[in-house]
């Protein structure tokens, strides 16, 4: 870690990770079901990195970043929000918030298996009874007689399994890639590049676009929330974290975000939450803890060392 990294500003990024995209997934559900998906996600992330631009001119930074940089923030945009959130938002309209959530809490298993496969990274046995875990987990979610029988879960299930191998993939290559220096710039070169790719994937969709003055208020207050915290505020924070810490480290934020969109999901959007789901979640996560627990950061503070 660099030295003028503060762990006080690494512990409230994680918080936003941790939390605040834990509420995405319901922000993005009442949004969704009146919205098409592309023209939504195509919005957010647009106005987001507009907004992060004239912040960062007020700030005094400069936008300027080479052609290689740019090519990179191009990759990591459709990586994470052009395709790997834009279809997660496509999915919701078939699957709740809370199943949606969970179900990306597998992504730490195929970080490992990606980083095995890729980088050539030894998987400890510890690891290995932990996917052997998230596989359970992942059986037990997707087996559920309640979303098999719902119309297109299949579908939504499999689409966002294609998510979170572009998030993961994402997550090591933005590790190493050549981006610029600044996160908040970054972040706003991701964000534009990919609401203009989901903007020509809405128009190729056909998709009918509608002003945000006609929007019911529920949706105008999910779509505003959704610019400000959980693309400006967590987004930043994510691209931080993966250059102060490991893919695998980010990746813990799924401990939390599934039980943050069940809880949520169920008060707001009275999803069901069966047995199974919750019985699921506990094999799940608790997989996904063996994966990333390692005897040098057993210890939660250990995260935040120089």
């Amino acid at each position: 870690m660099e030295k003028n990294q503060k762990p006080l500003l690494i512990i409230l990024a994680f918080f936003s990770i941790y939390v605040i995209w834990g509420s995405t997934y319901l922000l993005n559900k009442i949004a969704v079901n009146e919205l098409p998906p592309f023209m939504l996600a195509a919005t957010r992330f647009t106005v987001a990195g507009i907004l992060i631009f004239i912040i960062a001119m007020m700030m005094g930074k400069s936008i300027a970043i080479s052609w290689r940089q740019l090519k990179n923030t191009i990759i990591a945009g459709f990586l994470f929000l052009s395709f790997g959130n834009g279809v997660v938002v496509w999915a919701l309209r078939f699957v709740d918030s809370g199943f949606a959530a969970l179900e990306v809490s597998a992504q730490p298993l195929i970080v490992l298996v990606l980083m095995r496969i890729l980088q050539g990274k030894k998987i400890q046995l510890m690891s290995i009874v932990g996917v052997i875990l998230g596989l359970i987990g992942i059986y037990l979610l997707v087996s559920q007689k309640q979303i098999l029988s719902q119309e297109n879960s299949i579908l939504g299930m499999s689409m966002i399994f294609l998510c979170m191998l572009s998030w993961a993939y994402g997550s090591i290559f933005v590790g190493k890639a050549d981006l610029p220096r600044n996160h908040f710039v970054n972040t706003g070169y991701q964000m534009l590049m990919a609401g203009i790719m989901l903007a020509i994937s809405s128009l190729l969709f056909n998709e009918t676009w509608s002003s945000p003055w006609v929007w019911s208020s529920p949706v105008q207050l999910s779509v505003l929330l959704l610019i400000v915290f959980g693309s400006i505020v967590a987004f930043t924070s994510f691209n931080y974290l993966l250059k102060v810490v490991s893919p695998e480290k980010v990746a813990t934020s799924t401990y939390v975000n599934p039980i943050i969109a069940l809880v949520l999901g169920w008060y707001f959007l009275e999803e069901e939450v069966t047995l199974q789901s919750i019985m699921a979640a506990v094999v799940l996560l608790t997989g996904v803890y063996f994966i990333n627990t390692k005897r040098k950061f057993m210890v939660f503070t250990r995260f935040f060392r120089s």
